[in-house]
């Protein structure tokens, strides 16, 4: 399962501090035996999340974004996502804050979701390297069967 990791920030994309979420979700992966076959920092830019998306769909069934799913004006992943595909998977947003709302009642605020492009699943995740990888770890399982 060819799988791609968008770090979606903008400072992360102008140098101005290491990308750490997507490192962390790469461990992750690799010990899920995933297969990374692209990873890249892009800025929190609707036409440039989709222009990457788009292209990383023709090579990976798993594209995973990690940064955006906020309610800042900036965090704009989700939006991006959801203007390029038409099919949302819902349980896995759900499945994200409900989990994450146990221990960090603001998870109430994140809009991490999954959604079908072609054959590829998206999944957004939250930007922090723990956020990122403990979203992950609750929806792992279904992955396998959505690709």
């Amino acid at each position: 399962m060819n799988t791609g990791i968008i770090t979606v920030s903008d400072r992360a994309a102008r140098g101005e501090y290491p990308d750490q979420s997507g490192p962390a979700l790469r461990a992750f992966c690799e010990q899920q035996g995933w297969p990374i076959t692209h990873q890249l920092v892009v800025p929190d830019e609707i036409p440039v999340i989709q222009d990457q998306v788009t292209t990383l769909a023709r090579d990976c069934a798993l594209i995973m974004l990690t940064g955006g799913t906020g309610i800042a004006p900036r965090d704009v992943t989700v939006d991006a996502i959801r203007a390029l595909t038409a099919r949302e998977l819902p349980g896995f947003g759900e499945v994200m804050r409900a989990k994450s709302f146990e221990r960090f009642p603001h998870a109430i605020l994140s809009r991490a979701m999954a959604a079908a492009l072609g054959r590829s699943l998206i999944v957004c995740l939250p930007g922090s390297p723990r956020g990122a990888v403990e979203c992950l770890g609750y929806v792992a399982a279904a992955i396998p069967h959505a690709v």
